[in-house]
């Protein structure tokens, strides 16, 4: 059940990421950046559950909590911390040069 509600938030993420980028420039940058979150979950989530292998057990903490849900628990966190930078606006310097 967390799983399913991971994978849940994840889609409700590939939807905003698509949504922000087809408002900023246009639909190609949308499915570019959905494309771009699906790699990213991919190979993080191959990368957790390879690490995992070697600290906990296939069953994990119980039926609820097995080595595949910490994984995708990691890996949600940790693309939570990169996509919050990511998609942070960065202020806007001001570039005026006065007349002279």
């Amino acid at each position: 059940m967390i799983s399913l509600f991971i994978f849940y938030i994840h889609l409700v993420g590939f939807t905003a990421a698509f949504t922000h980028q087809y408002q900023r420039e246009d639909t190609k940058a949308g499915f570019l950046m959905v494309a771009f979150m699906v790699i990213i979950f991919s190979v993080g989530w191959t990368i957790t559950t390879f690490i995992l292998n070697y600290l906990i057990s296939d069953a994990g903490f119980g039926p609820s909590m097995n080595r595949d849900t910490i994984s995708l628990l990691l890996l949600t966190i940790g693309e939570g911390i990169f996509y919050y930078e990511y998609f942070k606006e960065k202020p806007k310097k001001n570039n005026l040069k006065e007349s002279v």
